[in-house]
């Protein structure tokens, strides 16, 4: 399967990362999480392990039907269900105690509905946990996002479905922000040729293999100038910040 770099493989050792930053969440939710719980988006099920011990009734669901089967087959008492969001296409209203969506809403059309539709089907009292990435942070546009949130903005969107928002953040240590400031370069270092700024110009969908190749480019550089920094950052290297607007990522919870 061809994988973008929107997908941080842990088999790729010049994701490791990314890997790491978009494992943090799970490893952080599976000591909060309990009961049933739906994840929307759940890809090739990076968390599906780390939650496994911490639910007793697990649903994923995503758009892609050879993912949905194979983790249907490697972890066969939790359901997997291929579909297009939203809507959560028949699934009860009022019958999750919590639901995790990590990295998703950044590429949902009608980011409004899709945040209606996890509030529905949550339990009242159940809670929503969501992250995505600061805009503040990214280093050029990304063509497989359909937007991306200052902090004020995703919560005052979160507001309108859930009777409390609580705002934080992922970061990371000085060991990852090392590896930040270096992607900066290397990104920049690629993004110069762009002289007429066409990377917000142009349809998104016409920039996405582009980018893939400029990215995969520029991790690989990373790791070739760099390796025993972009090897050695692990899931312990990132945490949970009370200042989401400077961290690198939003980690938001909503209470229905």
């Amino acid at each position: 399967m061809y994988k973008t770099t929107e997908i941080a493989s842990s088999d790729i050792p010049s994701d490791n990362p990314v890997h790491q930053r978009l494992l943090y969440p799970y490893i952080h939710v599976s000591k909060l999480l309990s009961g049933n719980v739906l994840e929307i988006g759940c890809g090739t099920g990076r968390g599906v392990g780390v939650l496994e011990d911490s639910v007793s009734e697990y649903t994923g669901v995503d758009k892609n039907t050879e993912l949905m089967e194979s983790l249907s087959k490697t972890y066969p008492k939790f359901k997997f269900i291929d579909m297009f969001l939203p809507p959560l296409k028949d699934l009860p209203s009022n019958h999750f105690d919590y639901v995790v969506t990590f990295q998703v809403i950044e590429h949902i059309e009608n980011d409004d509905f899709f945040l209606a539709e996890a509030a529905r089907v949550l339990k009242p009292g159940g809670k929503l946990y969501l992250t995505t990435v600061n805009k503040t942070f990214s280093l050029t546009r990304n063509p497989w996002h359909v937007r991306e949130y200052l902090a004020p903005e995703l919560r005052d969107l979160m507001k309108k479905h859930f009777s409390e928002v609580i705002t934080e953040g992922v970061h990371g240590n000085q060991k990852v922000m090392d590896y930040y400031e270096e992607n900066k370069v290397a990104v920049k270092r690629i993004t110069r040729f762009d002289i007429f700024n066409l990377q917000y110009k142009l349809p998104r969908t016409w920039l996405q293999i582009p980018y893939d190749i400029a990215n995969r480019m520029s991790r690989l550089s990373m790791s070739k100038s760099n390796n025993s920094l972009v090897s050695s950052i692990q899931v312990d290297d990132y945490f949970l910040s009370q200042d989401p607007a400077n961290s690198l990522d939003f980690f938001y919870t909503g209470i229905k």
